[in-house]
């Protein structure tokens, strides 16, 4: 009785130091420090601070899940869209990363996918280096203020460092359709990248 006390009391204490470990973040507060705020979702994903909306370019890569997704920064209502990131080994506990894609001339980065290109079809990888492709609509807010019809197109930026960095291809935009939101991307008959949007039109990526 008394070995199966003290055997009781390791394992507590055990359980106690693993529960007090925290897994470490990007310079900053530790995945525990986040679940134990007040008002912090525990199983639905929140950014560290700011505004987000609809998630994008779910994709999972070399024992990663990543979650992109709208995000403004600089205060907690809807305003000039960047794509968030994180990525998740379980899907619960996730880990924030730097901004993946910031706007620029073309405008906004609003919604859209990714994909990996594991057979490098887009010539955008290297060997051995599949690259992974995001594929959003740039949206030009000054166009639609103006009641301009092509204030948006459809863009892609790619990484070739498991998602922690991206650079814009410098072709963009790839599709000009005004008429195509929501890019989705997929491969066809196993060979080409086809995109689709909100509106099923389909553009081959030049």
């Amino acid at each position: 009785m008394k070995e199966l006390s003290i055997l009781s009391i390791i394992i507590l204490v055990c359980v106690l130091w693993m529960s007090s470990c925290d897994h470490k973040t990007l310079d900053g507060p530790t995945v525990n420090d986040y679940y134990k705020e007040q008002h912090r979702p525990q199983y639905h994903f929140s950014p560290e601070s700011g505004w987000m909306n609809d998630p994008n370019g779910m994709v999972y890569y070399d024992g990663e899940y990543h979650l992109f997704y709208q995000y403004y920064p600089n205060g907690i209502q809807w305003d000039t869209m960047h794509w968030g990131h994180a990525v998740s080994t379980d899907m619960l506990h996730w880990e924030h990363l730097p901004i993946a894609i910031y706007p620029d001339e073309l405008g906004y980065i609003f919604s859209g996918s990714a994909v990996i290109d594991h057979k490098n079809t887009s010539g955008l990888g290297t060997t051995g280096v599949p690259p992974m492709i995001a594929i959003f609509t740039h949206h030009n807010m000054e166009g639609e203020r103006s009641g301009r019809n092509d204030y948006q197109v459809q863009s892609i930026a790619y990484s070739l460092d498991g998602g922690r960095t991206f650079t814009k291809y410098d072709g963009n935009p790839v599709v000009e359709n005004p008429e195509l939101r929501t890019s989705e991307i997929l491969r066809s008959f196993g060979m080409n990248l086809t995109m689709y949007g909100l509106w099923f039109s389909q553009h081959m990526i030049r």
